[in-house]
């Protein structure tokens, strides 16, 4: 029984969170085709994600190494940019000084309390959904005994590099008071570069990233449902695989 439901929980988790993904690819999308019709953009990126996982599981594993690499490529250039200009104590045309020092300065490491500290938490949460595909994925990579252990075991290091050296360069550079909601501390740091195409470059970022999270919402669900239907707890029909080993019907 808790199969069942802990089954069907995560495959409507991951509907929603497509869905979600979906829309906002739609609206990074309208960033350059202001009048793309929401449902043209949407509909095509679903036949796309679609028509790509029906193909073959290799290249499910090709387009995520490719956002990925795209996220990854930004991050880093992101945070080498950032410490270049704490470390030239670079200033904005506010004057504000690029320093580690307004890590802790401004309030502090808790300037909201706790109440800020669990509010923010669970909204923060939501960025670490999909750290679990290391499993889903298992079943059909080559060698799981030496791949798995090896990925689950770098994940701390990821996080560590990728969430929170990020953030770290980004309040160091712009003070966590000055930042404004409406806008990407990302799009606004590559701005006091100079870079001029700030706003194109990490709209493709996200889109790219929206694009690889409802990638892997459609391989999760799938997989899910067709585990499910392989214990009977979902229509039989859902456990075929088709000719090129995808379970096309889930």
């Amino acid at each position: 029984m808790a199969g069942y439901f802990t089954g069907w929980t995560y495959w409507f988790c991951w509907v929603v969170t497509g869905m979600a993904d979906v829309v906002a690819i739609t609206a990074y999308a309208q960033f350059w085709f202001p009048g793309l019709s929401d449902w043209v953009a949407s509909l095509a990126v679903i036949l796309l994600l679609l028509g790509l996982n029906l193909a073959t599981v290799k290249m499910f594993g090709e387009m995520e190494f490719w956002f990925a690499m795209i996220k990854i490529v930004a991050i880093v250039a992101l945070i080498v940019v950032g410490l270049v200009m704490v470390m030239m104590h670079f200033k904005s045309p506010t004057g504000v000084e690029a320093s580690f020092a307004h890590l802790w300065n401004d309030g502090g490491w808790f300037p909201k309390g706790l109440s800020g500290f669990f509010a923010g938490f669970q909204i923060a949460v939501f960025a670490f959904v999909g750290i679990e595909l290391v499993g889903t994925t298992a079943a059909e990579t080559k060698d799981p005994e030496k791949s798995l252990p090896r990925a689950i075991n770098s994940i701390p290091l990821r996080i560590i590099m990728f969430y929170v050296f990020a953030l770290i360069v980004i309040m160091s550079v712009t003070p966590w008071s000055s930042v404004v909601p409406s806008k990407s501390p990302f799009v606004e740091l590559f701005v006091l570069v100079g870079l001029p195409a700030a706003a194109s470059l990490i709209n493709f970022v996200v889109l790219t990233s929206a694009a690889s999270s409802a990638n892997s919402g459609v391989f999760s669900t799938s997989r899910m449902l067709f585990g499910l239907a392989q214990d009977g707890q979902a229509p039989k029909m859902f456990a075929k695989l088709s000719k090129r080993a995808v379970p096309a019907k889930a």
